[in-house]
Parts: structure tokens; sequence; C-alpha cells
């Protein structure tokens, strides 16, 4: 077992030696509280804003929708936004989003370890998936034409970025985190992220039954147009 000044730390693999490695002093149910109020905070205040603010009224899944992409633009550009600025020094740091992250990161130590495709993975997160979220979120807002090629692309690009994140896990064997633990294992690695995988997938559909249909109608137009001039 790996030790950092006599301290053990609780990550896998057991033989990790994690050097600079501090503790967190916030109990886990508090920060899960603390990120699931946020979570609340943040969903309730765009039900609300996509209730009064849309430019034409948007109906229950529409809204529901916004309220994910909200959540999305929040993950991709505050959490995982402060992953990639502080990576280097998690392990050390005591504010509460890098106290988060080392909780996570029990059920998979690539996030404290330095892994590259993680922290490459995680950037380009930040820098798409993030802005492109809370575009959704407006372009929704404000009736923008682009609206559903934004939602496919933001879901397209959450579910690739997600195969692939379990799919490295899997050739891995599943070595960084304890395998069928109940909290570690099956809530904060699998149900987690499997959120990412569900969610924009009927996202996806959505978006190709709007484009498809929004296609088909301007195809009839000009099939109208072209009888017209024969």
């Amino acid at each position: 077992m790996a030790t950092n000044t006599g301290i053990s730390h609780p990550y896998w693999p057991r033989h990790l030696k994690l050097d600079s490695y501090v503790p967190n002093d916030i109990p886990t149910w508090t920060i899960l509280a603390g990120l699931f109020s946020m979570f609340g905070g943040l969903l309730v205040t765009t039900w609300l804003l996509a209730g009064r603010a849309a430019v034409v009224p948007l109906g229950t899944w529409r809204r529901l929708s916004l309220c994910w992409f909200a959540l999305c633009a929040f993950v991709h550009l505050v959490i995982e936004g402060w992953f990639v600025l502080y990576q280097k020094i998690l392990l050390r740091d005591q504010h509460f989003l890098s106290q988060l992250w080392k909780e996570y990161s029990k059920g998979d130590s690539r996030y404290i370890n330095g892994d590259n495709f993680i922290f490459c993975m995680e950037a380009l997160t930040v820098c798409l998936w993030g802005p492109l979220s809370l575009w959704v979120v407006i372009a929704f807002l404000r009736q923008q034409p682009l609206r559903f090629i934004l939602q496919f692309l933001v879901s397209v690009g959450q579910i690739y970025g997600d195969v692939l994140y379990f799919l490295t896990e899997y050739r891995d064997g599943f070595k960084h985190g304890e395998l069928g633990h109940p909290v570690y294992f099956w809530f904060y690695f699998v149900f987690m992220n499997a959120l990412w995988l569900v969610i924009p997938a009927f996202l996806v559909l959505d978006a190709v039954k709007h484009l498809t249909h929004a296609q088909r109608t301007l195809d009839s137009k000009s099939t109208k147009v072209k009888s017209k001039h024969n």
C-alpha cells in the first residue's frame, strides 16, 4: 500500500505512489450534498427561466432538455474546468471542487494520477461541449435556427467521449477503482457517467426527428416549385 508520511490513500490500484496526497477534510456526505444542492438549484432556475424567457412557449419535454443542457454547461465549464486548470495540484488542494474530484477519484484514479487520455478528453469537453451546451440553452430560448443542429452536435460529442471513457477503462481491466463497490464503482463510475450516454441518445433521436422533418418540408416545397415551373 502506497503511503505519504504514514497516511494511506484510498485509491486503486493500491500500489499507486501519491506523494502529495492530502486527505479530504470535508465529509463525503457534505461534498455530495453540496454538489446535488447546486445541481438542484440550477435545474429549478433553468426550468423557471425556460418558462419565462423563451420567445415562444416551450413544452415540458423541451424545458426539461434545457435543464439538462444547463446542467451540462455547469458540469463541463465549472467542475471539469476546475479539473483541467488544477489537475496537477488536486491531491494536495483543499478547495471544495478539488475535494470533490478527490472523492470521485475513489471510483476512477485516472483523475489524480496524471492520465493523458483523461486530461485531453476533459480539456476538449471544457473547450467544446461546455460553451456549446450553454449555446443550446440560448438557442432554444431565442428560437435560433441552429438549435437542433447544436443539440445534435453536443449530444453526439458527449456520447463519443463517454464511450471512449468506458472503453479505455475496460481495456485497462477496471484497475483504477474497486470493481463492484456499490458507491465508488456503481454510483460514481457507472451511474454518473452512464447519464451522459442515455440522455444524449434520446436528444440525438429528438434532433434527428426535427432535422429530418425540416429537410422533408424543404424538399416538398422544392418539388412543388419545380412542378409549377414545368
